[in-house]
């Protein structure tokens, strides 16, 4: 397989989290996002989104969207599994993982943010934004799992909220976001990057790190 990715992009992250708790090897072929290299013809012809993650299986086919990917793999290759049994716990961690995915995470992208400079916002209310926006999903993600006992998102190993969560706490560092404000989000992550899958997936392990 073949992992296009960028070593700080959390949807990467959350596929290479994946890969590991699988004990699957990928070849991971960086596109530095800030010099545009996912805008390349080459890689629009993979993605036409202009978006990373983009995974080629064994035999070619291209997923695309990481959760997409998380879940292709989940179903391929089914131990350990990162989504629960049983149908409403089932749901609830894909609403966990969602809020995170789809509500918060790509309103503080790299694109989204630099769509704001080009409107003429301030650098100082661009990061503003990527905080609050940050505040604004972690809060809720907080409250979902709030009487969950843990040590994980949703019991004792981590599933797809797992893998969502941990690049986000990243991400709100990043923007200087005071995360000591989610202790049960803590909960999780501390759990979560005691084990390899995840401390071997961190940004900063990655060959391509600057």
């Amino acid at each position: 397989m073949k992992l296009h990715g960028y070593f700080r992009s959390s949807a990467a992250y959350r596929v290479r989290i994946a890969l590991n708790l699988k004990g699957l090897g990928a070849e991971h072929l960086p596109h530095h996002l800030r010099k545009g290299e996912q805008c390349a013809p080459a890689y629009l012809a993979i993605n036409p989104q202009g978006l990373v993650p983009a995974l080629e299986n064994d035999g070619g086919a291209v997923l695309t969207q990481s959760v997409a990917i998380i879940e292709w793999l989940d179903e391929t290759h089914p131990n350990p599994p990162l989504l629960p049994k049983d149908p409403l716990r089932r749901a609830k961690v894909r609403a966990f993982a969602l809020a995170i995915a789809c509500d918060t995470h790509p309103v503080q992208n790299l694109k989204v943010l630099a769509r704001l400079r080009e409107l003429g916002l301030a650098e100082e209310k661009v990061q503003d934004w990527a905080a609050w926006v940050n505040r604004e999903g972690l809060s809720a993600c907080e409250t979902l799992i709030r009487d969950e006992p843990g040590p994980f998102c949703f019991g004792d190993a981590p599933t797809l909220a797992d893998l969502c969560l941990v690049p986000q706490l990243a991400n709100a560092r990043r923007f200087g976001v005071d995360v000591s404000a989610y202790p049960r989000l803590l909960k999780a992550e501390a759990a979560a990057k005691a084990l390899p899958a995840f401390a071997d997936a961190a940004p900063e392990k990655q060959p391509d790190a600057e």
